[in-house]
């Protein structure tokens, strides 16, 4: 692929993951507004959050099988479309239930982007770069993740959630249309049988070199994402119970997420100049910490820290996501990818309707005073982690 088609697909998997990572965060804003206007418990949030994630979750492998069948542009272009469709459909929920069931169709297209954009990418930059174009592949989402919650508090205060849904369904159905055409004149041709049976030969299959390695790595991954929704689920009720405003959330939110976005730029560095283990601990002490100090702080002082909590909460991603190329065969990326991201979002899912549980029983402070603790379990697995990304003697598959 000449380097001009390179980066054509490059901007157009970005394009996709910037509105997806954004249609998945936009919905934290969207969270306290329906539980005042729905009367939700701290349990039906958390539902709400599962039925997105969980249908992404659980859509992510299957959607590499079918991209092995029809391509990974008509893969992505219908579940972009099946993501628009869903955000159209939530702008017209009465209750609970349709807006659950809005939510899973909406979750269920998005489940193609995160494995089918990477194996893009990664195919277009084989001869070189591909480090890099991931990386900014991955700092795309995160503008996403910028931008639509502010989009939607602005659309929400001035118009209301339904046009603001309604508006990201338009927006995300048009991109559908013009992503199909840019990524079928772009798309290269799929690995052959030629490369499947050497990444069988690997080991078992999927191409996993270092088992022992990979599951802790998953471990790790699971504890770090499954805290992070929970923690960006139930924070805007946290500053709520401060006494913040309404209208304060998308700052909140907003400041957090680009604090996580340069939290991957940043420690993807520092784990080339700290290694993998160290930064991981650095990273999970901080969003630990960082966590109770935010309960002990009023409003406003809580929101300078947040950008800052927000670098660690998403920083440990970054050092994970490039540690698992290293644990598995280059013909079996794209597959394995998609188990790791639906270990990690499938965790994500489940996490927040039992902290709502919680959260209904004892209180968001008392929620997210437990979430700090199991933060706190990742920094035995990294230590039991390090032989496997420092080279020493691993149990292997």
């Amino acid at each position: 692929m000449i380097p001009q088609r390179a980066r054509a697909t490059l901007a157009a998997s970005c394009i996709i993951h910037f509105l997806h990572d954004g249609c998945s965060d936009l919905l934290y804003v969207l969270f306290p507004v329906w539980a005042r206007g729905f009367s939700l418990s701290f349990a039906q949030v958390g539902l709400l959050r599962t039925g997105y994630s969980g249908a992404l979750a659980l859509f992510q492998i299957p959607a590499g099988y079918l991209a092995d069948r029809w391509g990974e542009p008509r893969i992505l272009a219908a579940g972009t479309f099946l993501t628009a469709v869903g955000f159209l459909c939530i702008g017209t929920a009465e209750g609970f239930v349709p807006l659950l069931l809005y939510l899973m169709i909406a979750g269920l297209g998005s489940g193609t982007q995160h494995p089918l954009s990477s194996s893009l990418v990664s195919r277009a930059y084989e001869a070189g770069g591909r480090r890099v174009a991931i990386a900014t592949y991955n700092f795309s989402g995160d503008l996403g993740k910028v931008t639509w919650p502010a989009c939607v508090a602005f659309v929400t205060a001035w118009a209301g959630w339904r046009w603001a849904a309604q508006g990201i369904g338009l927006v995300v159905l048009a991109t559908a249309v013009g992503i199909f055409f840019l990524l079928t004149s772009l798309a290269g041709v799929p690995a052959g049988p030629q490369a499947t049976s050497a990444a069988d030969r690997a080991g078992n299959g999927w191409g996993i070199r270092n088992a022992w390695g990979f599951s802790l790595l998953s471990t790790i991954h699971a504890i770090d994402n499954g805290s992070r929704t929970v923690f960006l689920t139930y924070l805007p009720f946290l500053l709520l119970g401060k006494g913040a405003r309404m209208d304060l959330m998308w700052l909140a939110l907003g400041v957090t997420f680009a604090g996580g976005a340069t939290g991957k730029f940043v420690c993807g560095h520092l784990a080339e100049r700290w290694g993998i283990i160290r930064t991981v601990l650095v990273t999970e002490i901080a969003t630990g910490l960082g966590i109770l100090l935010l309960l002990a702080l009023p409003v406003t002082p809580a929101l300078f820290l947040l950008p800052i909590l927000g670098i660690a909460l998403n920083g440990t991603s970054s050092v994970l996501y490039g540690t698992v190329a290293e644990m598995v065969a280059p013909e079996r990326h794209s597959r394995v990818y998609g188990l790791f991201y639906t270990i990690g979002i499938g965790t994500g899912a489940l996490a927040p309707p039992l902290f709502g549980l919680l959260s209904d029983a004892s209180g968001v402070p008392v929620t997210l005073a437990v979430l700090a603790a199991v933060i706190l379990v990742t920094l035995p697995l990294a230590h039991l982690l390090r032989p496997a990304v420092e080279g020493k003697p691993v149990h292997n598959s």
